[in-house]
């Protein structure tokens, strides 16, 4: 009887890349794949109100914004590594965080190894300070505030709670708040994405 062979551990991507998604590399990573990706996958398992998804990627633009809102004299390197925190998302999805705690470490590993191939493609630390990390955390939490009580049935009170309440005004963010389709979702990241780059 021949052995089982394998199951699959690689998914094709848009570029024509084979993305292995438990040993990748960062030769397979395209910044188009990302954006792609990020633009079709939703926030808070999709449980929103509206008729358009918020999804990652417009949320990883918000973070990166708010990052700079905190931080204005964080370097280039840093805000592109915010705008990149959630990008191994293009790949396994979402996992709202109580999943990813239920699933434990092999989650967490696997998000681990994606992230840190992400981040050698783009030549930036796959070990990020505390200091980065810490802030972008920060980010994350109000944006994550924000999306709660605006488009995921939070109270206030409740999201106060979960997130902690914001330092920033979200005035500053109305347009990146705004619903949005996946297109353009995904030139922005793209076009936030080449600003910061250049910059580097």
């Amino acid at each position: 009887m021949r052995p089982k062979p394998a199951p699959r551990a690689w998914q094709r991507m848009l570029s024509g890349r084979r993305l292995d998604i438990l040993n990748p590399s960062p030769l397979d990573v395209e910044i188009e794949d990302i954006a792609h990706g990020l633009a079709r996958v939703a926030r808070w398992n999709g449980q929103t109100r509206g008729g358009m998804i918020f999804s990652v990627a417009q949320h990883s633009v918000l973070v990166a914004e708010i990052f700079g809102r905190l931080d204005p004299s964080a370097p280039a390197r840093w805000r592109l590594h915010a705008l990149l925190h959630d990008a191994p998302e293009y790949v396994i999805g979402d996992m709202i965080s109580p999943f990813k705690a239920a699933l434990g470490a092999i989650y967490a590993e696997v998000e681990q190894r994606l992230a840190r191939a992400i981040l050698q493609r783009f030549s930036l630390t796959p070990d990020p300070s505390a200091a980065l990390t810490r802030l972008t955390k920060k980010a994350d939490r109000i944006s994550a505030f924000f999306e709660a009580t605006l488009y995921a049935g939070f109270e206030t009170g409740e999201a106060m709670r979960l997130f902690g309440a914001p330092d920033v005004d979200r005035r500053f963010f109305e347009d990146l708040l705004a619903p949005m389709d996946p297109e353009v979702a995904q030139a922005l990241f793209l076009e936030r994405f080449n600003v910061l780059e250049k910059a580097l």
